[in-house]
């Protein structure tokens, strides 16, 4: 039997391999997803939530360059916030809490209804590798798929490894195997590897839980979402989180197991992540606070089964579930099952380009946490990226990266390639110079256009944005022009705890002022009220709120633009292949040692890499005749 020749082949699938797999083939890859269990396409192995601090810029930056995370965040939602509303829009990060059965369930959908996908259940333990250009894989049944690239997304699960307490368990997540050949035959092609931990929490019975006791946290109403389609969205009934806390008490049983933890016994080795730490690490990290913020979150719509954020453990068990029962709420509370941590595999992403391309085997990508990342979304964006440059490469087009002033998604993977990583990665908004100009709220006017001509966004995605930017434009031309009276203004400014007018202005002038809303003004000027009726329903109040965000903000914006656009003089510096740095000896030791080892592309590149000083950089521009 002649088995087909495809363009693409994606090895794993969850976040990170559905955007790879679903972004090459609707570019017109023909494209194949192997998966070890196709009930469990993105699945989500922690927390039930997409997005979040960053996150969510990130989910929207994926939706605006046509992937499907945020379709899928959207359809499965039974709660949606948009955190730091307090600061200012910069900082705005929606969050979404998902059905995550209905997740999976939605992404298996698409995937079985995009054109040129293929999907095929098995576990790839070799890759077809000639001359160091990657031509296949070879799964544990004995098949063998040729290709032109491969996408490793494999997550957790290279030689995944849990651990409850004393109990070990091999997998990449409980009750299922973990992936095993790869990583032998990766290290012996000089591919440096390590380990890495994540962990995840006890699962509560619902119906065991005192809700009287705890703090209910309802998510928000109006027009927030991930998708820019504006029929997207859920239809799932809405659910609240809950808010409770640790206590001294608690802390005592949790470290009554300290003995038998595998964290402070010697067994776990690899290092978590910093920012999503487990109970243990925190009460290790922070031995004088009395008690530790915990949130309660459903994990669907209908389901009696929990999640307790902020309470991520390896200790044994039985010490889990008496810790669990002495804090307030948990008192008669029963468990589906304990939470674990999982060690696995990782490769130094310094060994990629900014493709996601490995630097070693020609053809081959990798994307998701075999890079060290953490998180659904940092996984996803990776995903769509190493999808849509597998597709470019097979089809002899040239690449496609996003810069660091043009994308969360950008900062992220030039984060990883230029500066790899000792720990597993998150995404903040403190790691982007330029997070004024990557806002959630123009993810699509910064990226729809690029994804257009890709060919990976539609003509309707690219229609929408245009009908975004004309009436927005509108909108501040109107009121940049428009002149408001005091007595139609004032009533309103009054209350508003702001400054009385003595005299007309322009509404521009009144919109701009921090206490005010643009929608504070609609009713009192009834011209203004009458030019907005021509917004579509379903976008009003996106399209207006992205108009005053470019109102009140236009100064910051345009000053961010103009570093932007300085730092790209030193960006398109081409040095790829131009210096032999070991023998440059008046640039330092260690700069020789990570130029040589990381190979930057651009001078830009070269100045974000650790140990690399101003001074060597000046040394590179007087050799270049800068």
């Amino acid at each position: 039997m002649m088995l087909p020749f495809y363009d693409v082949i994606v090895v794993g699938g969850g976040h990170a391999g559905c955007e790879a797999a679903t972004a090459a083939a609707n570019l017109g890859s023909k494209t194949l997803l192997i998966t070890m269990d196709m009930g469990k396409y993105a699945q989500m192995s922690c927390n039930p939530a997409i997005g979040g601090i960053a996150k969510g810029q990130i989910v929207r930056e994926i939706d605006a360059l046509g992937g499907q995370t945020g379709i899928v965040a959207d359809m499965s939602s039974i709660q949606f916030r948009m955190l730091n509303r307090s600061k200012g829009p910069a900082m705005w990060s929606p969050r979404v809490q998902s059905d995550r059965f209905r997740f999976s369930e939605y992404w298996r959908n698409i995937l079985e209804n995009t054109d040129n996908l293929d999907l095929w259940q098995d576990a790839v333990i070799h890759l077809v590798i000639e001359d160091g250009v990657v031509k296949g894989v070879q799964t544990k049944i004995g098949v063998e798929f040729q290709s032109k690239t491969v996408i490793l997304t494999n997550g957790t699960f290279l030689n995944g490894l849990m651990h409850i307490g004393q109990a070990k368990m091999e997998g990449g997540r409980i009750g299922e195997s973990a992936a095993y050949f790869i990583s032998d035959q990766l290290r012996e092609a000089g591919f440096k590897t390590g380990r890495l931990k994540t962990g995840t929490p006890v699962r509560i019975d619902g119906r065991s839980i005192d809700f009287s006791k705890l703090t209910e946290q309802e998510g928000d109403e109006g027009h927030y979402k991930f998708s820019y389609f504006p029929e997207v969205r859920s239809k799932l009934k809405k659910r609240s989180c809950w808010i409770t806390y640790t206590s001294p008490d608690v802390h005592k049983a949790l470290e009554e197991g300290f003995e038998d933890s595998p964290m402070y016994d010697g067994t776990i080795q690899s290092t978590g992540p910093r920012y999503c730490p487990s109970i243990e690490s925190k009460l290790v990290t922070f031995a004088a606070k009395q008690q530790h913020q915990l949130f309660l979150e459903p994990e669907g719509e209908t389901t009696h089964e929990f999640y307790l954020n902020g309470f991520s453990s390896s200790l044994p068990w039985q010490v889990q579930y008496k810790a669990l029962r002495l804090i307030e709420g948990f008192e008669n509370a029963k468990i589906y099952r304990p939470g674990y941590a999982i060690e696995y595999d990782y490769f130094d992403p310094t060994q990629l380009y900014h493709t996601l391309e490995t630097k070693y085997i020609k053809n081959l990508y990798f994307g998701g946490q075999i890079n060290g990342t953490t998180g659904y979304e940092e996984a996803a964006a990776q995903g769509i990226m190493s999808g849509i440059n597998a597709h470019l490469k097979a089809h002899n087009k040239p690449e496609f990266t996003l810069g660091r002033n043009e994308a969360y998604i950008g900062v992220l993977i030039d984060d990883l390639v230029t500066k790899g990583v000792d720990e597993p990665y998150r995404m903040f908004t403190s790691r982007a110079e330029y997070r004024i100009l990557l806002r959630q709220d123009d993810a699509d006017v910064r990226l729809t256009p690029k994804a257009f001509q890709l060919g990976l966004a539609s003509k309707e995605r690219l229609d929408l944005l245009t009908e975004k930017i004309k009436l927005r434009d509108e909108i501040i031309e109107f009121v940049s022009n428009f002149s408001i009276k005091p007595q139609f203004i004032n009533e309103v400014l009054e209350a508003k705890n702001t400054s009385p007018l003595k005299q007309g202005v322009k509404l521009k002038d009144i919109i701009s002022r921090p206490q005010i809303s643009i929608f504070d003004v609609i009713e009192p000027v009834t011209p203004f009220k009458k030019m907005l009726q021509v917004i579509p329903e379903n976008r009003y109040e996106e399209i207006v709120e992205s108009a005053e965000i470019l109102i009140k903000y236009s100064g910051y914006i345009e000053r961010e633009k103009l570093m932007a656009e300085k730092f790209k003089r030193l960006e398109n510096i081409n040095i790829e292949d131009k210096f032999d740095y070991e023998s440059i000896h008046t640039i330092s030791t260690e700069a020789r040692q990570k130029l040589t080892r990381i190979k930057p592309q651009t001078i830009g590149q070269a100045s974000r890499i650790s140990g690399v000083n101003p001074s060597d950089i000046n040394v590179l521009l007087v050799m270049l005749g800068r």
